[in-house]
This record gives structure tokens, sequence and C-alpha cells, in this order.
């Protein structure tokens, strides 16, 4: 690891003034190695500085021989004051019981056959929470005896802020409170009526048996929709959202989208489409297209107001702003949806395709949010637009309201 890892600001001349024959923290009597001076070979190490992670490196004294920039960022303290100085000194680190970690840890004379502590969250003396992994380098030379260990030659410390992890918790404990919450009501309905059904059957007339049957299958397509939007998220974050080209034509799957909502018993007049000349062929994943579309006329419907339109353009790849004029052919279709209710502010639309985001509540509702409200429609809309190689961005409608507009490569049968 040493022959890897180096540091600019631990290569000062003979480790800040320490001398080459010490003693160890244990009192026994050591030498330390400095690390080389004068140019390296590109190639030959990575300096610790340039990691992107907090890295200290111990000597088999215990003293420190690299502390990086990451290091000195999370803990507040100067790298050229450090250097040479105790490891278990300069990070008194605790758990969270308040146990002194380098005494029961007791890496330079613990188990021999140990290689590394997995990264687990340690507390320096001011409080602050930091992730810790340690790694072991241990003298590879023969110590004449296979039961005789090797001892420790250095100690490489990584340090990483909780402060990611925080928000990864938080984000899954407001996931499992939105789930627990939208399954709570369509279960409760599903359940309630299916006994009532069961119980008394006889007593209802044949039109209140329809009326409770219809609201259990649209209790049960509430609950199909959410788990199926959880699985896109997992699928999302995980990198797994796989698309099947195939050619689609956007218009019909537009028109297919405003057919739906008509038969919905949204009023037709409500909705326009407008198809711009010169469309290129388009091979894309037709139900991921349908379910992006469906989620933002849904989003334009539940929380914008008027007309929704939908505009569908040709645009190019290669101008920077996917804009049409070009006199090449085009290479991508722009989807434009847009509404005439209150819009989103330039300062909010970065946000808006987050998970859980929840805009200014109007009416009842809460913009970004659509379906069983799970505030993740828009961030699975970014998510499917982009496994396509597409983007997507929020706007100012002309003439006010919000303009949703994803553009995304015409693709190929191979794609």
């Amino acid at each position: 690891m040493d022959e890897l890892i180096s540091s600019r600001a631990s290569s000062a001349p003979q480790l800040a003034g320490i001398p080459a024959n010490h003693e160890t923290a244990r009192g026994q009597a050591s030498a330390i190695t400095p690390l080389p001076e004068g140019p390296v070979p590109i190639g030959s190490l990575v300096f610790a500085d340039e990691l992107p992670d907090g890295v200290v490196v111990a000597d088999e004294t215990g003293r420190i021989v690299v502390f990086n920039r990451v290091a000195a960022r999370l803990t507040g303290l100067d790298p050229a004051e450090v250097t040479g100085k105790f490891v278990f000194d300069v990070l008194p680190l605790r758990d969270a019981e308040g146990r002194d970690w380098w005494l029961y840890a007791d890496p330079y004379h613990g188990l021999p056959t140990r290689t590394r502590h997995p990264e687990r969250s340690l507390y320096l003396a001011n409080g602050t929470e930091i992730l810790v992994s340690v790694g072991y380098v241990r003298d590879q030379r023969s110590t004449g005896s296979p039961r005789r260990p090797r001892p420790v030659r250095k100690l490489v410390i990584s340090l990483r802020g909780a402060q990611q992890r925080e928000r990864l918790e938080r984000s899954r404990a407001e996931l499992v409170s939105t789930v627990a919450h939208e399954l709570r009501s369509p279960l409760t309905s599903v359940k309630g009526f299916t006994a009532t059904l069961l119980n008394k059957w006889g007593r209802f007339t044949d039109d209140q048996k329809r009326v409770m049957l219809e609201t259990v299958n649209a209790d049960a397509d509430r609950v199909t929709r959410l788990i199926t939007e959880l699985l896109d998220v997992s699928r999302i974050e995980s990198g797994r959202m796989e698309v099947h080209r195939q050619l689609v034509d956007v218009p019909d799957r537009a028109r297919k989208t405003i057919a739906g909502r008509v038969a919905a018993g949204e009023a037709e007049d409500r909705f326009r489409l407008d198809v711009l000349d010169g469309l290129p062929e388009t091979w894309l994943d037709a139900d991921k297209i349908d379910q992006i579309l469906g989620n933002l006329v849904e989003n334009a419907v539940r929380h914008g107001a008027g007309n929704v339109t939908i505009v569908v353009e040709p645009v190019h790849l290669d101008d920077g702003k996917g804009a049409a004029g070009s006199s090449d052919e085009p290479d991508a279709v722009a989807v434009s949806v847009r509404d005439q209710g209150e819009g989103i502010s330039p300062e909010v639309a970065p946000r808006v395709f987050r998970q859980f985001w929840r805009g200014k509540p109007r009416g009842g509702s809460r913009r970004g949010q659509h379906g069983g409200g799970t505030g993740l429609g828009l961030y699975i809309v970014k998510g499917l637009v982009e496994a396509h190689g597409g983007t997507i961005d929020v706007r100012r409608a002309p003439g006010g309201g919000a303009e949703f507009r994803f553009i995304v490569p015409a693709g190929t049968t191979a794609g």
C-alpha cells in the first residue's frame, strides 16, 4: 500500500523533524523510513491528496506518515501539524457507546490474521461522526516460523463523511413511510368491501355489489401502480433499467394517452396535440414512452389548469440545445407537455425530479405528486428518459403554466 499511496503534505524532509530512530507508542525501538523525495515516475504511485476519501497511513510505530487533504477537511486538522504524531492521539476514535476504538481493536497487537476492519461509524473527540475502515499492511518477509505472526508495517485508515449515509437512511425511512401510508388506504378498502360482500352477499342489490367491486378493482390498481413505481425506482437506482427498442410512432402514443384520459372522464376539448413535420423514424421502448407520456399528462391534469398541450417535434442532438432548424436530418424527437396553471419557479425547477419532491400545495394537491401521491412519478420519468439516452427539463410554458420537455434520440434496432 505504501508503494501506491503518498502525500504531498507528508513529504516534508524527515517527517516533520522526527529523528530516524525513536521509540514506538509501546516503548519499542524502531526506525521510520521517510517517503521518497524528489521526482517520482508517473504511474508508480497515487498521491493521497488526489483520492476522493480521507486517507491516513500510520507506520509500524503508530506514527502518521500520510494525512491527505480530505482527511484534513473531515477532521479539521492540519496535515503538517499531525504528521509524525501517534495516530491514536490525533484520531481518538470512539464508538457510539463511548468506548475507545484503539483499545478494544488493538490493531498493532491484535489477531495476526486480521487484514482489515470493515467500515463503521466512529466519533472524533468533538463528536463528529465519520465512517472509518482500516486495512493492514503486514511484513511480507518470512519470520522463520509459520506460527510466528507477521508484524504490521502500515495501518491504512480510510475516512468518509457520514452525511451521505444519513441522507440515504432518511430517504429509505421516507420511502418506507410513504409506502406504508399509500398501501394502508387501498388495502383497508379492499379488505372492508371484500369482508362485507362475503358476510352479507344476499343483502345487497346487484348495483350495490357492482359499486363495491369497482372500488375494490380501483384500489387493487392503485396498489399495483405503487408496486410498479417501487420496482422502477429500484431499477433506476441500480442501473438495471432495460430498454427494449422497437419502431414507435410517438404522435400515435400521445393520441392513445389522450384517448385514455378522455375515456376516464376528462373533457376531450381540454387536450391538444401538435405534431411538426419531419419526424425521424424512432426506435424506442413503447411501454416506457407510454409511461412517460402518461405520467406527464397525469401531472398536468392534476396539478395544472386549463388545457393540456402535447407538442411533438424533430430536433438535432448535435446543436447542444435540441432545437429544430438544421439542414441535416433530425436524429431525435422532442416532446413537450404544457399546462396553463401557475407553473414552476426557476429556483424550484432543479428539484422537481427528485424522489418525494413536493411542491407548494394548491387545491389540496401538490405539484410533482401524481397517481397514488408517492412523489415518485417525475423521478421515474427522468429515469426512463435517461435510460433512452435522453434528457428532460421543466420550464415556463408559452403563455404561462409549466412545460415538461424531454428529448430522446431516434435510436436504432440494435439499441
